[in-house]
């Protein structure tokens, strides 16, 4: 027994320095893939979607606090990777840090559930989860820059935006991507994979019809994604926002399609007003569709649960007797 005892508590060690190498991995991969492609925002370079703010809420939302060490080490070599570690860094790190954790407790505070079956737990991710907490991370990286004499003052607001939009982006995308992965279940049957399958096809032509055409048609993801959510719900909705977000993100930061001859400026504010649009829509059309589901599957499960239990009733009556003709005629009698 004490032999057992003690191999449990050491795996317990062991298993929480893999959990946080694994987190502190997958954020500092989430980094470098957002690192990619880049806008330039009044002399300062922004990311339009940084996908590591939604790593960290996800792996929050899923292992809880004692994530936040990974995570701390992935901001940590991220910022190691961008630039030569110094003590005003130290900033960026506090902020990337706590921002996550803000969204986590706040979410943590209104119940949200991670299977995102409610309206109410998309309103929360939406503007808890991302518009809110990310100010923190926007305003430590931004309010660093201008300390710093590397930004100057009157161009702190556009940095700003452009920090928030992206931190918030990474949320509102990649957080309920991975809590998707999280919860997935086994495989649909084969008529969902053929119909996946089509709508798959459907936007991978689309999609970079609308993002580099240089006839402005982005609006052309919208009646796909909208598809998307009512066959698929937030598996096909956020697939899909992802897809489009990426092939924007590509077209705007090459100049190509409805961002060609535009200035830094006016890509940066149609791309994340696309982004963030189209980001809303697959999260909280999606949300209400699987709502509006369960609830109708409770109300025809309450249905057949209330049938069978007048059946059972009905069959426990014994039929009644008509009374005794002796009986009847004496009633007439009388």
């Amino acid at each position: 027994m004490a032999a057992v005892v003690g191999i449990q508590d050491l795996r317990r060690p062991a298993l929480f320095a893999v959990q946080t190498l694994a987190v502190a991995a997958c954020y500092f991969a989430a980094g470098r893939l957002g690192l990619v492609r880049q806008l330039v925002v009044q002399g300062a370079v922004v990311t339009p979607i940084w996908p590591p703010t939604g790593v960290a809420v996800a792996c929050l939302l899923i292992f809880g606090l004692r994530s936040l060490l990974g995570i701390t080490l992935g901001v940590l070599f991220v910022i190691m990777s961008i630039t030569t570690l110094q003590p005003a860094v130290l900033g960026t790190l506090a902020g990337n840090t706590a921002a996550p954790v803000c969204a986590y407790l706040m979410l943590r505070r209104v119940g949200f559930r991670t299977d995102l079956s409610r309206l109410r737990d998309g309103v929360a991710l939406v503007f808890l989860g991302a518009l809110v907490s990310m100010l923190i991370s926007a305003t430590a990286g931004a309010g660093l820059l201008v300390l710093l004499d590397k930004l100057d003052a009157s161009r702190f607001w556009p940095v700003w935006l452009a920090w928030w939009v992206g931190d918030a982006m990474g949320v509102l995308i990649v957080t309920p991507l991975l809590l998707l992965l999280h919860t997935a279940r086994l495989p649909p049957r084969v008529a969902r994979w053929k119909e996946a399958s089509g709508l798959a096809l459907i936007a991978c032509g689309l999609v970079p019809l609308a993002t580099y055409s240089g006839l402005s048609l982005l609006f052309l993801v919208y009646p796909l994604l909208i598809l998307a959510a009512l066959r698929f719900q937030l598996a096909g909705s956020i697939l899909c926002a992802l897809l489009a977000s990426t092939a924007a993100t590509i077209a705007a930061t090459d100049q190509n399609g409805p961002f060609e001859r535009l200035s830094h400026m006016e890509v940066m504010f149609k791309l994340q007003a696309f982004n963030g649009s189209m980001a809303l829509t697959a999260l909280l059309l999606s949300a209400v569709i699987t709502e509006q589901r369960n609830t109708r599957r409770s109300v025809e499960k309450a249905c057949q649960d209330l049938v069978e239990v007048l059946e059972h009733l009905t069959a426990g009556d014994s039929p009644r007797s008509p009374p005794p003709r002796d009986a009847e005629g004496l009633r007439h009698q009388q």
